[in-house]
């Protein structure tokens, strides 16, 4: 079962990123989470009924908005249009990434990441701004929805499991996760384009393309384009495709448990805090149920959640956030992982220097 189960867990960490796969990543996802269920025994119809209720809510917000979007998409981006304009890019950014961070432990990390896919839609930027925004703002996303039990599907287990208060979390990890959001939003400040800037590198790209053959035609580089609206039927298949995805990561979940069980649960918490980098294929959620204890001391559970937070936004499958907004802007597990991951590691390292000497 062992070795059956790490051969899926290398299949799932690297087969992402090739062009087949990339193609057909939730039907990839869902042949791996069946297996991982078959190969530990564990696949009933309690499981069954689990991952077919569990992705309806998720479904249902990303179907209502993306109609919403479609059906108010004028008066919503001459809104952030005007916002944008009315102070400093950079600082709009920071602010943007930053509030709707914390914004997610309330009105939840879903919702975040259709508002930050809403934006990201209206704003000019060339792919490379894009893609890190993204980024940034989906860790953002991942660590402000722990704040409190309504957050995301990981702060509602724990709060459960621990049998404790509404802002538990909040004085947990508040410490930690806050100065993390702001630091996100600073650094996707700096990282990010002006609209400017982007639009005059559109300018010299299309210039240089032969697309524009005169200073006049140049001067129209700059016009806003008509805004491309999306159709009924890319709204539905969006919204299949992430019921599809949400199931599949509670199999692979239900699959994994019995690994987890067994390895993983009596480590020390600096070790599991690096084991739990596993969250950024597997759902942070399954982890943190299987993980946390009420027996353990507060150091621990520290440890235990702030790993799987910050891991939880290194590649696409491991946050809700990032699955949406991927799938939304037609992001690649590369292109994701490209900037993700390092991120990623260095956030780990920073945090985990926290740990040890607080």
């Amino acid at each position: 079962m062992i070795i059956g189960l790490t051969i899926i867990l290398l299949l799932v960490l690297f087969l992402p990123f090739t062009r087949v796969v990339e193609k057909n990543l939730e039907v990839f996802l869902f042949i791996m989470g069946i297996a991982s269920v078959l190969v530990s025994q564990v696949l009933d119809w309690n499981l069954t009924k689990e991952a077919l209720i569990h992705p309806i809510n998720i479904t249902l917000a990303v179907l209502v908005a993306g109609l919403l979007f479609r059906w108010f998409q004028g008066p919503i981006e001459k809104g952030i249009l005007a916002t944008s304009k009315a102070m400093p890019y950079r600082l709009f950014i920071a602010l943007f990434v930053i509030i709707l961070g914390l914004l997610s432990s309330v009105i939840t990390a879903i919702i975040a990441a259709i508002v930050l896919v809403a934006v990201i839609s209206v704003l000019p930027m060339d792919r490379k701004s894009e893609i890190r925004l993204v980024v940034l703002a989906c860790f953002a996303i991942g660590l402000g929805a722990a704040l409190t039990p309504i957050g995301e599907p990981l702060s509602t287990i724990v709060v459960s499991k621990l049998n404790e208060d509404f802002f538990y979390l909040f004085k947990l990890i508040g410490k930690s996760v806050i100065p993390g959001v702001i630091i996100f939003g600073i650094l996707a400040a700096f990282v990010i384009k002006s609209k400017e800037e982007s639009e005059a590198n559109k300018a010299g790209n299309e210039i240089a393309a032969g697309k524009a053959g005169s200073a006049g035609a140049a001067g129209n580089v700059t016009e806003e384009a008509e805004p491309e609206v999306e159709s009924y039927t890319e709204i539905i298949v969006r919204s299949l495709k992430i019921y599809l995805f949400v199931m599949a990561l509670t199999f692979l979940g239900a699959g994994f448990e019995p690994f987890i069980e067994k390895y993983l649960l009596g480590l020390s918490p600096d070790l599991l805090y690096w084991i739990n980098m596993i969250s950024a294929v597997l759902d942070n959620a399954t982890l943190a149920a299987a993980e946390v204890s009420p027996a353990m001391d507060t150091p621990t559970i520290k440890a235990i959640l702030m790993g799987l937070l910050i891991s939880g936004g290194m590649l696409i499958p491991g946050n809700i956030p990032n699955i949406i907004a991927a799938g939304k802007l037609k992001i690649t597990s590369l292109e994701y992982a490209k900037f993700a991951f390092p991120i990623g590691l260095i956030a780990m390292l920073v945090y985990f220097m926290v740990i040890l000497f607080t």
